[in-house]
């Protein structure tokens, strides 16, 4: 029976004599007086994709944890900001959106240490996300956040962003010269397509994909599971290339004053409950894709699409010519976050 149903039933058997009076408060009286019908959280892209299948894993665990107390309602496609992902974060904090999972790529404008893990190969593997994440690198950005007007929860993960494209296989930065690729909304992100020799051209996803259909673009950059549920090949991406050249860790977070507004005992379900779905949505990024799980990989050469995967040398190709971006952006992230995120990533094993 729906909550809405049982509420409704538990009224009229009070109105009959059935019931005791205290029966009708199922919950406590400070949620009946400050709690609100429905929260709202905001979310770049929903089910299917694991970004969505998190804030969904959120939501379910929350409703049901604090008994219908705290019912949440996502809004994919960055709708609370007009499709605008860059504006998100503003938007928390100004109180339009309730709770988000956010991208550490679509916050940077308003954060620039955020950019730590848009430094081109900063990164080379998954352990080395974790070691940023779980480190002192990523307790001082969550500190930041907090100092920032919001409520950080936990962290998730949208992936590695590899290269698409309708053209040719891109084994070297020459490759690219050219091209004209759609990258996200973050300064960084034009200066190291430009560095490689690349046309890059800033657009929300939402105008993406018909830019792809129509050849406005010839390619673009996102974590593989992206490409395989929005079916990219069937928009002209013909050619994978995977360099793992930035990953995009994403966060939980609630804006402060829905924050307050819930009690202490709300408040640690809420975050063991982002941390819960967090882990979740990091396991459904990397399914099929790390170690000896190469299902995905698998699944894209099955429908047509050639995978080039660089090797060390031409990896390190890429590198040395976007070192320039690497060495600008350290500054404006600060110096002793980036000695903080090598050291861990060196120590990690």
């Amino acid at each position: 029976m729906k909550r809405r149903d049982l509420l409704k039933s538990t009224v009229g058997l009070a109105a009959a004599g059935t019931l005791s009076a205290p029966m009708l408060l199922p919950t406590p009286a400070y949620a009946q007086a400050g709690y609100r019908a429905e929260y709202n959280m905001s979310l770049v892209v929903g089910p299917p994709f694991p970004w969505g299948l998190g804030g969904q894993r959120w939501a379910e665990l929350v409703r049901e944890r604090t008994q219908g107390r705290i019912n949440i309602k996502l809004h994919p496609g960055a709708s609370l900001v007009g499709g605008d992902q860059t504006r998100e974060f503003t938007a928390i904090r100004q109180g339009v959106i309730d709770l988000a999972i956010g991208s550490t790529i679509n916050w940077s404008p308003q954060i620039r240490a955020l950019n730590l893990f848009s430094l081109p190969f900063l990164m080379p593997d998954h352990r080395a996300i974790d070691a940023l994440t779980g480190g002192e690198a990523g307790r001082d950005i969550m500190g930041l956040l907090e100092r920032s007007g919001v409520v950080p929860l936990a962290w998730g993960e949208n992936g590695f962003r590899e290269l698409t494209n309708s053209k040719r296989a891109i084994r070297t930065p020459a490759d690219m010269r050219g091209l004209k690729f759609r990258v996200v909304g973050s300064p960084i992100f034009l200066e190291v397509f430009t560095a490689l020799g690349a046309n890059p051209t800033q657009m929300s996803w939402a105008d993406a994909q018909p830019a792809l259909a129509t050849g406005a673009v010839d390619g673009q950059e996102n974590p593989l599971t992206i490409f395989t549920v929005a079916r990219l090949h069937t928009v002209g991406q013909k050619f994978v290339t995977l360099w793992g050249y930035v990953a995009d860790p994403l966060i939980f977070v609630a804006n402060r004053e829905v924050w307050n507004s819930w009690s202490p005992a709300d408040r640690d379900i809420v975050r063991a409950a982002a941390v819960e779905a967090g882990r979740h949505n990091i396991q459904l990024a990397r399914a099929g894709i790390t170690g000896s799980d190469r299902a995905v990989l698998e699944q894209i050469r099955g429908l047509g699409v050639e995978i080039t995967e660089l090797n060390d040398a031409q990896r390190n190709a890429f590198r040395e010519a976007t070192k320039p971006v690497f060495d600008k952006w350290s500054e404006q992230v600060g110096r002793d976050l980036v000695a903080k995120a090598q050291a861990a990533i060196a120590a990690r094993g």
